[in-house]
């Protein structure tokens, strides 16, 4: 997959290349594989994909977390990759840069912060994650006065393409975190104009300290426009929309599956199956979902004493992206029991609300 996936991404890459005349004047190979992983032949294999499209004068290089076990983990010693390090914001560098030496050929150690945390995101439910301004500049300080460099994670805030998100963990898998959506990593949003411009003119003036040359200057600000009060609309019931949008295909299975095995990768899936009522209603339902989000309805029990559907919507909360336990599949991943019977027969239909104007045909296909 990665040979596919660099086959295709690096030759578009290599025109760029400094020595090319473009900006690009290094390559990452990997990010903080030592918080996760220790292959060395899987860190060899990606230099040697990274070579054969890039050439051999592009400096490739990898990040760790500034400790011994990481950068034990997730680098490979000698000058064949730059081993550079990120740690948090505030964290005494000295110690780190001096470590990171023991990870790279001598003499070819430069000291590089290469994510240097400008905020930090926040996780549904906390508070806004605030870092000042004038403390950030004063870690940046300290970075640049041991002649070292950094990369501002983020320069700008921003966020996330339609449903795809993120999440972290706690001291286990099962303390989930889900993101917010948005990476704009700093001061609460309705200051986001003045801590912005605040921020950079306070990050410029310690640049400009430690820089021999000029620095460019301030461009001017972009008109900002305020757009009131928006009235929202609605479209379709959620039901209306069974028998109408389903780009992927209904999938049937004898047991709930996986958001991933019917191909629906983020956003929501909607999974149905019939029960037929014995005894008192107390409608009951009970499965396993550690770290997604359910919805559950269950229609009103018709005459003739039939089947009911049920309908679980599940919300895709976001995949681990960080740690040991990136294996993080989304949706119902067991038995679904109401009122103590275990629910058969279910059909899972992908609603991945991308254009409810486009109204698709279903195609059933059995797994």
């Amino acid at each position: 997959m990665v040979d596919r996936w660099w086959g295709n991404l690096l030759p578009k890459i290599a025109p760029f290349l400094y020595d090319e005349g473009g900006p690009i004047v290094m390559v990452q190979i990997e990010n903080e594989y030592g918080s996760y992983g220790d292959d060395k032949a899987y860190l060899r294999h990606l230099v040697t994909v990274a070579r054969r499209h890039l050439g051999d004068d592009v400096i490739l290089y990898t990040t760790d977390g500034g400790t011994r076990e990481t950068l034990e983990k997730g680098t490979i010693r000698g000058d064949t990759v730059f081993s550079a390090v990120d740690f948090s914001t505030g964290d005494d560098p000295r110690p780190i840069f001096k470590l990171q030496k023991e990870y790279n050929a001598p003499g070819k150690s430069p000291p590089l912060s290469a994510e240097f945390y400008t905020g930090w995101l926040t996780h549904w439910g906390e508070n806004i994650a605030n870092t000042g301004a004038h403390f950030t500049a004063a870690a940046l300080d300290r970075i640049l006065s041991l002649k070292g460099s950094a990369v501002l994670y983020m320069a700008h805030g921003g966020t996330n393409f339609g449903f795809y998100n993120g999440a972290n963990t706690g001291a286990d898998e099962f303390d989930y975190k889900p993101d917010l959506t948005s990476m704009i990593m700093m001061h609460q949003l309705e200051n986001l104009v003045m801590w912005t411009m605040q921020s950079s003119k306070t990050l410029r003036g310690v640049v400009k300290r430690h820089s021999a040359a000029s620095i460019p200057s301030v461009p001017s600000n972009n008109e900002k426009k305020g757009y009131n009060m928006i009235q929202l609309q609605k479209t379709e019931s959620l039901f209306d929309l069974i028998d109408k949008i389903d780009p992927i295909g209904v999938v049937e299975s004898e047991n709930p599956t996986s958001m991933e095995s019917v191909g629906q990768m983020f956003g929501f899936l909607l999974y149905t199956s019939a029960y037929a009522a014995k005894g008192p209603r107390r409608q009951f339902v009970h499965t396993k979902l550690e770290h997604d989000r359910a919805q559950v309805f269950i229609s009103c029990p018709s005459e003739d004493n039939g089947g009911r559907p049920t309908y679980i919507g599940v919300e895709n909360m976001g995949r681990i992206n960080y740690g040991s336990h990136l294996f993080d599949q989304k949706g119902i991943l067991s038995p679904v029991y109401l009122d103590g019977n275990i629910l058969k027969s279910w059909k899972m239909v992908a609603i991945p609300f991308q254009n409810l104007n486009e109204v698709l045909d279903i195609n059933p296909h059995n797994q």
